[in-house]
């Protein structure tokens, strides 16, 4: 009987362990159920995701609708361009701004004989070559007047209103800085450049912050031509720096007549044989450069991309658009045939437009739109939701979307 007893007695053990062991296993089984079910449907998503915007970025329009119109009067020899959202027109007389809607935002009368002007984001300065003022301007209203006593070559506005003169004295060329924000005739910062030393300064350009500048000079030694891009820093790191200089770039046998901040740590220049490229929010370095083997047409740029419009070599098409990234590196290469006004990068967008003719390329050459204004067009402004445009027309601010 003992023996029986304790048959059954390991017998019973042998249950309960078995049953716990299974339990166990269910336990496990059902986790990983659920695990394997939630991962399909997370894969599920993602692939539905990926594939509505894979349809959306290579999706074609055929047709731009007006959904709303306003009229205005375009005054006849002014120019039109974007003022962070807002319409800016400007001539000899004076500068005006209005909203999306027509609505008059600001005026400004003044008589200038060749009007400059810089825009940056939602500011603008406006002075006339060989004059004294500089007006100063956001999307909203006036900021202040700089007078410079002195004749304006050249200059530049940042997001804040900081504004770089390049002013002429003589033997001597001023390298001014100013506070926009209001009237003045006191710059904040000094600088100068001779021929001998430094160089002619043919193109400057401050950081949105106002914190960098950027300036490209043209010396000629002996016969020997050299550019030299020199960068200046206004903050913390430059103010022990002779001259607020912090870093520069030397190029031989080339002129570098464009340099660009694209953001705060982010600049270009464009020469007659290469494109570089800088990078640093304090002590910019060069980065990346590229070779050029035909002339630039255009220079266009955003805040992520430069485009280098090109004749078109192959004879496929009329032009050829490098673009490139910050980084320096291209992107994409665009063939199209239209006279171009302008071109406008947004978002993963190429806006090619003339007053009358308008093409819209995806980054990944995917022709999105071409089609024709039914109005002489002297502006385009991408809206806020995808495939929405504000244009300015002749007679009217209309909102265009495609479809």
């Amino acid at each position: 009987m003992a023996n029986i007893r304790d048959y059954l007695k390991e017998k019973e053990k042998r249950q309960k362990i078995d049953k716990g062991v299974n339990y166990k296993e269910k336990i496990r089984s059902h986790k990983l159920a659920i695990f394997y079910r939630i991962a399909l449907t997370v894969a599920l998503v993602i692939a539905a995701i990926v594939f509505f915007i894979m349809q959306w970025k290579n999706k074609i329009y055929t047709q731009g609708t007006v959904i709303s119109s306003y009229p205005v009067i375009i005054v006849q020899g002014a120019t039109v361009k974007e003022l962070g959202g807002n319409i800016l027109l400007y001539s000899k007389d004076g500068a005006s701004c209005m909203d999306a809607k027509g609505n008059a935002v600001w005026n400004r009368t003044y008589e200038m004989q060749t009007p400059l002007i810089s825009i940056c984001e939602q500011m603008t300065a406006i002075g006339d070559y060989n004059g004294r003022s500089i007006y100063v301007m956001d999307k909203n209203g006036e900021k202040g007047t700089i007078n410079t006593n002195l004749p304006i070559r050249d200059f530049c506005v940042s997001a804040n209103g900081v504004v770089a003169a390049v002013l002429d004295d003589a033997d001597i060329t001023r390298i001014y800085v100013y506070d926009g924000n209001e009237s003045t005739d006191v710059p904040i910062v000094y600088g100068k450049a001779t021929m001998d030393k430094s160089g002619y300064p043919v193109s400057i350009s401050l950081s949105p912050n106002g914190n960098l500048m950027a300036v490209s000079y043209l010396y000629v030694d002996s016969g020997n031509m050299k550019s030299s891009v020199a960068f200046y820093n206004f903050g913390e790191v430059g103010k022990n720096e002779a001259d607020n200089y912090v870093s520069g770039f030397d190029y031989m046998d080339t002129i570098v007549p464009y340099v660009q901040f694209m953001d705060n740590d982010s600049a270009f220049g464009v020469s007659d044989d290469r494109i570089v490229f800088f990078s640093g929010a304090e002590r910019p370095v060069n980065i990346a450069s590229d070779f050029l083997a035909d002339e630039v047409q255009s220079v266009y740029y955003s805040e992520d991309y430069v485009g280098l419009v090109f004749i078109d070599q192959s004879g496929e098409s009329a032009y050829r658009l490098d673009v490139y990234n910050q980084s320096g590196s291209k992107v994409h290469s665009q063939l199209f045939d239209i006279e171009y006004t302008d071109i406008v990068f947004h978002k993963d967008q190429i806006i090619i437009y003339n007053d009358l003719d308008c093409r819209i390329y995806g980054l990944n050459g995917v022709e999105k739109f071409a089609g024709n204004f039914e109005k002489n067009t002297s502006l385009i402004i991408p809206g806020s939701s995808a495939y929405k445009y504000v244009v300015v027309t002749s007679d009217s601010v209309d909102t265009i979307e495609l479809k």
